[in-house]
């Protein structure tokens, strides 16, 4: 980075703190991963400074020539490696990804059905703050009270009475696997489109980890980083064949690919695109499918002995990436245990368990996930061991030894297992 160290030192200086900030600390959000080295270089170059409005083959500009085999083989590598029919790898995000599939099968005022943000769902899954809750009617589900996952029989009766044209499955906070078969079996009860969030288990999904949307999901949205370990961007897939399409004019596959252009995006971001192809290419690997497999056995690690040093599971364990756990016995405020832990460089967020009565700001609970300190090395040994650091600095949060002496173990599980070898800086 020398000419950006030359030119712009204040902001030269910031990424570098950021990077060491990555190297030298614990990651635990469980939306937050490391991309490959290959995919940084793709998102670095001046692939950035073109304008390739339209799609490949179709372009409203001309100087396409390269995009379109970039964007035509990220398409193809999507479509293989979770078995699609169709594939559009434009969405600037998982939140546009999923605003564009609203826009391609309901219109404003349409009954929606997903599940509640305050028991693991999205924004974008009907929040009145959000755009989805402005334009749409959402109806929502949520988890039983005792068991904390979900009841298929009752999200079928609400189905039954919502009567909704579109329902979302998927989640930001659910530890357990989720049930597509049997969605589909109740979207076809109310003749409802079915569509899948699978941003947090894109990845578990690709490698066999986690029960496949396809071929019970109408469309599929993902974020591409996350479990699938790659730049912050979305994608949308779909069945090429529109199933409540009376009239037949267009395919579910073209309405998507027209809501995302133009309906939604002008110029997409090639250089994401790039990055896109690269780490389809990496899922393809051997090596992927063991990376995934490992990030179930870190989580189900930790949830375990987070369970011994005597947190409330939500849902008493795992079956993905990640956990949520209830901190109210042991601090009156998730928030300074979210604080507290980055001042030892464990880096977490607080989040609502389900049916919390504390405010949304300072919740009950703490959501952990192992994608990024598995892409660091880490295996069960090394997720114990967190775990027990984490469940250390919650109990002291007010003694500054027992954290210095957090924070320096933090430091030395970092330097034994880095992250971004060949990074010079």
């Amino acid at each position: 980075m020398k000419n950006l160290k030359k030119q712009d030192p204040k902001i030269y200086n910031a990424v570098v703190g950021e990077i060491k900030r990555q190297q030298n600390e614990i990651v635990l959000i469980a939306s937050e991963n490391y991309s490959s080295e290959a995919s940084l270089e793709a998102m670095g170059t001046p692939l950035s400074n073109k304008y390739s409005e339209g799609y490949p083959g179709k372009r409203y500009y001309a100087g396409n020539k390269f995009i379109d085999i970039i964007e035509q083989e990220a398409i193809d590598r999507a479509k293989k490696i979770f078995k699609a029919e169709h594939a559009n790898v434009q969405p600037h995000s998982g939140s546009q990804a999923n605003q564009a599939a609203y826009l391609a099968v309901i219109n404003p005022g349409d009954r929606v059905l997903g599940m509640s943000l305050d028991q693991g769902g999205h924004l974008t899954h009907g929040s009145p703050v959000n755009a989805s809750g402005k334009l749409y009617k959402f109806f929502s589900y949520g988890v039983d009270k005792k068991t904390e996952t979900f009841n298929y029989d009752e999200i079928e009766k609400i189905a039954k009475k919502v009567k909704p044209k579109l329902i979302v499955c998927g989640a930001t906070a659910y530890p357990r696997r989720i049930d597509f078969k049997r969605f589909r079996q109740i979207a076809d009860k109310c003749g409802a489109y079915l569509m899948a969030d699978v941003a947090h288990i894109a990845g578990l999904v690709v490698a066999g980890v986690h029960p496949h949307p396809f071929p019970y999901c109408d469309i599929v949205t993902t974020t591409t980083h996350k479990t699938l370990r790659g730049p912050r961007a979305g994608m949308i897939m779909c069945k090429t064949k529109d199933r409540l399409d009376s009239k037949g004019k267009f395919t579910l596959a073209q309405k998507i690919d027209k809501a995302v252009f133009p309906g939604l995006q002008g110029g997409p971001l090639d250089n994401m695109i790039a990055a896109k192809a690269i780490i389809f290419k990496e899922a393809m690997s051997p090596s992927f499918k063991t990376y995934q497999k490992q990030i179930v056995k870190n989580a189900a690690a930790m949830a375990k002995q987070l369970k011994k040093e005597g947190f409330r599971i939500v849902s008493g364990g795992t079956d993905n990436h990640l956990i949520l756990f209830d901190v109210s016995n042991f601090a009156a405020s998730s928030r300074n245990v979210q604080d507290t832990l980055e001042k030892v460089g464990i880096h977490t967020n607080r989040n609502a368990v389900p049916f919390d009565k504390k405010p949304p700001f300072d919740p009950s609970g703490m959501r952990i996930g192992t994608a990024a300190i598995t892409t660091r090395g880490f295996k069960e040994k090394e997720s114990i061991r967190v775990a027990e650091l984490i469940a250390l600095a919650i109990k002291n949060l007010d003694n500054k030894k027992v954290l210095k002496e957090v924070s320096a173990e933090v430091n030395k599980l970092c330097k034994k297992f880095p992250i971004y070898k060949n990074l010079k800086y």
